[in-house]
Formats: C-alpha cells, structure tokens, sequence
C-alpha cells in the first residue's frame, strides 16, 4: 500500500550542539547561526506502494501534481469558535479495527473480502448506502471491485468526502497478512464517522434530518492496494474508477474537500505533511488538531505520497491524505505479518478522528 522511499522531510527542533548547563548561553549564537544555514531539515520521498520489507517492493520518488496547490482558492482564515469540540468513541472505533483485523487477508476477490463488505453494509443499516462496482483488469487477472459510499445530506450545496480503504495486499496473502493498521484502522474510523453523523451531536436529531453543514459522504474505498507492483496502473483501482465516474457526472464540482484516512491505527502516531496534497487543506486540518491539543502528533515529516486522493488530486479536487507513513522503527511493520493489533492504539484514533470531524466543522463554516 505505500512505501518509503528515499525521502520524507523531517523537521528537527533541538540544538545538537547545545550543552546540558551553561551561566551564560555563550553557545547560542553560532548555534542558531548553523540551524540557519542548514535550514534544519532533512528531505525524504514518500511513495505509496509495496513496502521495501515485501516480496514485490516498490520505491520510487513521487513527483507533485500539483494542479490543486496551483488552482484551488485558500479560504479565509478561520475565525474562532466557541462551539463544543467533537470526540469519537475511541474505544469503540477500536474495536472495530479488532473485529476487521479478525477476518484475516481482505485482498480483491478473497472469501474474506465479501464478509467485510458484508460486515461494512450491515453497519450502515438505515444510512443511504451506494455502490460503484466494477471488475479490475489488473496484471493479475480480474478482480471485482466495490468502491462502499455511505451519504450524510447537509443542508449545504456542497459535499465533503471522507475516504479509507478496506483491502488488504494480494502479494501478502499467504504469510497471515492481516493489515490492522493499513486498511484495518481505516476502515473503523469511517464507522466510527458514521456513528458520529448519525448523532444528535453532529446536528442529526431525528432520522431523515439534514445535518448542518455541507453533506458528508463516506467511501469505503476498494483495490487501493498494488496487485503485484506499486504503479500507475498497478494501483488506486477503486478511487480511479471512481474519480472518473465522477468526474462525467459532475459530482467532482460539488466536492469542497476530500480527505484520505489510511494508517492512523499506530501507536506512535505522527501524521504527514504530504506535498502532493492541497495545501489550505493541510493547514486546515493542522488548525484543527490545535483546537483539539493535539498539534505534536501532526507534520514533523514531510514528503509526497501516493495515496487514494491523487485521482482527485489530478483533477483539482482539494485534497488531503491523513496518514502516518512510519509504521514502526524505520516503517519495519509496514506490509509486513507484523501488521497487527498490538501495534495500535485507541488514543491514536482518538487524535485523528476528532481532528478530522473538528475539520468538516471548520469546512461547514465557511
């Protein structure tokens, strides 16, 4: 599902060359001289793809499409809130990534693929449930693909699109694979977002009321992963499929942002600055981490990634990817058997839930 390059931009916030005790700081001045000099940055590329400790790795640098940065208008800057700031059920959207871990390997095709989708469907009883449904013509073979569209209306002309994928690697099928993190904790915070948007908390007091705001639509995305070999084409099948069906009618105009869940389960949690995403966006969401106190846990690494929001990237969605692509020391659990429940936490889904509905509150208030 991603990979790690060669380069992710770490930003470094110490003074190496400052001593334990000093009576006067007489080490200051070439010190902040040097951080100066040196820009205090280190640069990394972030390729969503097969991770280096797969069979079938793929590590390539992503060069920015960049038609987002270059054509969508930053909105103006956001003005303070009183209203109560929104909190998941963390424990309960843990759970979920628990009993979806359980199925076992989810890749295209596979018995335990249709049981998760069947698992999705039945959690989304009384919502309005889409499917884009199609068959991939991959490396491979065919591979049936069901992209999952759960619709929330808002009484907004206008849609925000929250994403995750729930397929797990094909090339890993075979070693116990079970993608707790990657695909797993993606596919519970979008049930936990359902959950949510039902609420009277997010404005939905009785059923069939609009929600106020724009409408929010969740998509369990599918064939995100590579089949054989992270590429263009090897790649992304469910949200290309779907950028393009929406691209003809005219769903892509109605979109003010699209924003990606994938990997926010680790217990180490440090979400990405990706430079392939809009921007404005990125700020947004850093706004609202602040708002929620959890700032720290948010861009000390930056770099672009390929993730399921470049088919909308391509096509002047403005979109964010929220992922922490450094799952473990040096991304070593990254599509490996060690992908599992233990390396998770609920707090981390804590910290990027309640930042992403902190940030559909700040888009609704536009």
């Amino acid at each position: 599902m991603k990979t790690k390059p060669a380069a992710i931009t770490r930003i470094v916030s110490a003074f190496p060359c400052a001593p334990p005790r000093s009576p006067r700081p007489l080490w200051l001045r070439p010190c902040l001289a040097l951080l100066l000099a040196a820009n205090v940055t280190t640069t990394v590329a972030c390729a969503k793809g097969n991770s280096p400790n797969s069979a079938s790795a793929s590590a390539s640098a992503v060069p920015n499409p960049d038609p987002v940065a270059a054509t969508s208008t930053p909105p103006q800057p956001w003005a303070p809130d009183n209203a109560p700031l929104p909190h998941i059920d963390a424990k309960r959207a843990f759970e979920y990534t628990r009993e979806v871990a359980a199925f076992g390997p989810r890749y295209m095709g596979s018995e335990n693929h249709k049981k998760l989708e069947r698992y999705i469907v039945d959690h989304l009883k009384g919502d309005q449930v889409e499917d884009d449904a199609f068959t991939a013509d991959t490396i491979e073979g065919k591979f049936p693909v069901r992209n999952i569209i759960a619709k929330f209306p808002g009484t907004k002309d206008g849609i925000i699109v929250i994403m995750g994928h729930y397929d797990t690697n094909y090339p890993l099928r075979d070693i116990g694979y079970v993608g707790a993190n990657d695909g797993g904790s993606s596919t519970a915070i979008l049930l936990e977002f359902a959950n949510q948007l039902r609420s009277r908390e997010s404005g939905k007091s009785e059923p069939g009321k609009k929600r106020d705001g724009y409408s929010v639509w969740l998509v369990w995305t599918d064939g995100e992963e590579a089949v054989k070999t992270w590429s263009d084409a090897d790649s992304l099948y469910g949200t290309r499929h779907l950028a393009e069906k929406w691209e003809h009618d005219g769903t892509l105009k109605k979109i003010k942002a699209l924003m990606v869940m994938d990997m926010i389960g680790d217990a180490d949690l440090n979400i990405d600055r990706d430079t392939n995403s809009t921007p404005w966006l990125l700020d947004m969401i850093h706004a609202a981490a602040e708002r929620e106190g959890y700032q720290s846990h948010f861009y000390a690494r930056q770099g672009p990634i390929e993730d399921d929001h470049l088919p909308f990237v391509k096509r002047g969605v403005p979109s964010a990817d929220v992922i922490d692509l450094d799952y473990g020391y040096n991304n070593v659990f990254h599509h490996t058997a060690q992908d599992t429940m233990d390396k998770l936490s609920p707090k981390s889904l804590e910290i990027a839930g309640d930042t992403i509905l902190e940030t559909v509150h700040m888009l609704d208030q536009r």
